[in-house]
């Protein structure tokens, strides 16, 4: 919400308050997208790992955002190669056994089978919002775009933490707590999600999902780091499956023409 309002105040004082005039029909695009992205394919990962879920597996689900891409687009009639098939099946493979297999381990082994679900319907929900953008009606300016999606979502966020029954006091948090937050508004959210809205609209969206080469594995290296939380072989193999399916998509999915995407 406030990097919504932070982009909207640069974007006003840049070009004038009438930049950010929308129609009402580009207004229902943001908020559907502002639902999707930051609510759900954001909010649920919170709840996810509030619910359990260690960062590492939480970013190995994550990354099985670009295999839901390729799901949506077979279902839509747009057919992708074959081998982005393969990738698909091998990655739901992965996340399978990654989730099955985790909550047989032993107590420091276990992963909550609720707490994964819930990540991994938090990126469907992304891999949804992103393959719908461009069948929206929204605005052409892309940072326009991103304040409303950012601001409504925020909104959302904001009524769904207290009817969960969330408060806090701004003295509760350390100095620490405080620079991480304003390093996810800064960086987080202004920057990255302002940039990936922007990339959705101009670059084929294969491309786009490229991000998810890296995330897994830096999230379950500082996880061991940082947190502590074993690297077990569920995590590993199921670790390794998923990068690999994705890696096959992506790699598949980057030499076809923009419009097949």
């Amino acid at each position: 919400l406030l990097a919504g309002l932070l982009v909207a105040a640069i974007l006003a004082l840049r070009s004038g308050p009438h930049r950010l005039r929308i129609t009402r029909r580009q207004l229902v695009g943001c908020t559907v997208l502002g639902l999707l992205l930051p609510v759900l394919g954001n909010g649920l990962v919170s709840v996810g790992e509030a619910e359990g879920a260690p960062s590492g597996v939480t970013a190995l689900l994550v990354a099985v955002a670009p295999l839901m891409i390729t799901v949506f687009r077979f279902a839509s009639g747009d057919r992708p190669h074959r081998l982005s098939v393969v990738g698909v099946v091998l990655g739901l493979a992965g996340l399978g056994y990654l989730v099955l297999a985790g909550h047989q381990g032993t107590a420091d082994e276990h992963i909550p089978f609720a707490a994964a679900l819930i990540v991994f319907f938090a990126s469907t929900c992304w891999a949804f919002g992103s393959w719908v953008q461009p069948r929206l009606p929204l605005p052409g300016d892309a940072f326009v775009m991103t304040v409303y999606e950012m601001v409504t979502g925020g909104v959302v966020l904001l009524v769904a933490g207290f009817v969960r029954g969330e408060r806090a006091h701004p003295g509760d948090y350390s100095a620490q707590a405080w620079l991480a937050w304003g390093y996810l508004v800064v960086f987080g959210a202004m920057i990255a999600f302002s940039a990936y809205v922007w990339l959705l609209g101009n670059a084929p969206i294969a491309l786009v999902a490229t991000y998810a080469y890296v995330n897994p594995v830096v999230a379950v290296i500082l996880g061991a780091l940082i947190l502590g939380e074993p690297i077990t072989a569920a995590i590993a193999i199921g670790g390794v499956v998923i990068v690999i399916a994705v890696a096959i998509v992506i790699s598949v999915e980057r030499v076809r023409t923009p419009q097949t995407d």
